[in-house]
């Protein structure tokens, strides 16, 4: 795993927990676009623009109805968001239960569409920057749906490095790889100029991953 020099593995939790959540006012922020976004999960034109759009770039073959993306979340969550993610925590010696808190103290809208189907672009974004993927290149392709989708992940990214990202502090403190944003730049650099290049995988998915 990689050396331990993040905020994850060195400050006290209730330091984490503070930073994650930000101010009193930026948290009443976060609550504002979370019932905002559950709102626009019920705007079903938007979101079959969306899927409409991922279906011209060849990302999907036809068009899921409202119970196969409801399904497929479910799924989605049982066999291989939570599965993996719990063998990545305790790889690495880390509480799979309260990095769940910190996400949702950063953001909460962040946990609340497991496909990213009916998901902002910048929730999307956030999402991205705040979790170790264990392959990202699904969350590129639900990026390039929108216009600027790419090219905004590649700005804020590049923020985030630089520390003038709005929510550096809050996703710093969730974050375990001290180059995960370094290396999430240069593929989705990769990915802009050729969607076919293979995707950084995370330590533990592949050759010497729990699936084998």
């Amino acid at each position: 795993m990689p050396t331990e020099i993040t905020a994850r593995h060195r400050q006290r939790p209730w330091r984490l927990v503070v930073q994650a959540a930000g101010s009193p006012r930026v948290f009443a922020a976060k609550w504002g676009r979370f019932l905002s976004g559950l709102f626009s999960y019920l705007n079903r034109r938007r979101a079959r623009r969306q899927l409409e759009r991922l279906a011209q770039l060849g990302h999907i073959e036809e068009l899921p109805t409202l119970t196969q993306m409801l399904v497929g979340s479910i799924d989605m969550l049982r066999f291989w968001i939570s599965p993996a993610s719990a063998d990545y925590y305790q790889r690495s010696g880390l509480s799979y239960g309260f990095h769940q808190l910190l996400r949702f103290l950063d953001e909460p809208l962040s946990l609340t569409d497991p496909l990213g189907l009916l998901s902002s672009r910048d929730a999307i974004i956030g999402h991205l920057m705040q979790v170790v993927h264990a392959n990202p290149h699904y969350d590129l392709q639900l990026l390039s749906a929108f216009d600027d989708g790419l090219e905004q992940l590649e700005k804020q990214i590049e923020m985030m490095l630089d520390g003038t990202h709005p929510r550096a502090q809050s996703i710093g403190a969730i974050v375990e790889e001290p180059d995960y944003h370094e290396r999430l730049l240069v593929y989705v650099r990769q990915f802009r100029a050729d969607p076919t290049t293979p995707a950084p995988l995370r330590e533990n998915i592949g050759a010497s991953s729990y699936w084998q």
